[in-house]
């Protein structure tokens, strides 16, 4: 499924829906990613107008945190650690999971707050986490 945020609202849209409008999901990276088509029509939908589109991390943000989770765990080679990983399932207790964000901080140059880091779960909020953070810094 896609989420879209417009103006006024967030809705999100099935695979079927978007067939249906003349959009075209596609994979790209285990993403899913939107291209949009007019296909012929003079008007799109007055919630296509103004798109805003949220996006996971990007694959080189989550092979670094990957490898950071890999060596704070001191996990071995053949423990396969992707985006999807749950730190619980990895083996992480509290205490790894507080040293796991403390190496994101100093790997990232960021300061991730307690509320933040507590949401954390999977290498993939880590990941999307980092990236909305380092973002808001550099505004």
């Amino acid at each position: 499924m896609a989420a879209f945020t417009g103006a006024s609202s967030t809705s999100l849209i099935s695979p079927q829906q978007l067939s249906r409008q003349g959009l075209a999901p596609t994979r790209i990276s285990g993403l899913k990613m939107v291209s949009f088509s007019n296909l012929g029509r003079t008007n799109l939908p007055l919630s296509f107008r103004r798109l805003q589109i949220s996006c996971a991390a990007k694959p080189e943000t989550v092979d670094k945190v990957c490898g950071i989770v890999r060596k704070q765990l001191a996990l071995k080679d053949d423990v396969s650690v992707t985006g999807e990983s749950k730190f619980a399932s990895l083996g992480a207790d509290s205490l790894d999971t507080v040293e796991i964000v403390m190496g994101l901080e100093e790997e990232f140059g960021i300061t991730v707050e307690e509320e933040s880091a507590q949401s954390i779960a999977t290498v993939q909020d880590a990941a999307d986490l980092i990236e909305k953070l380092v973002e808001k810094c550099s505004a």
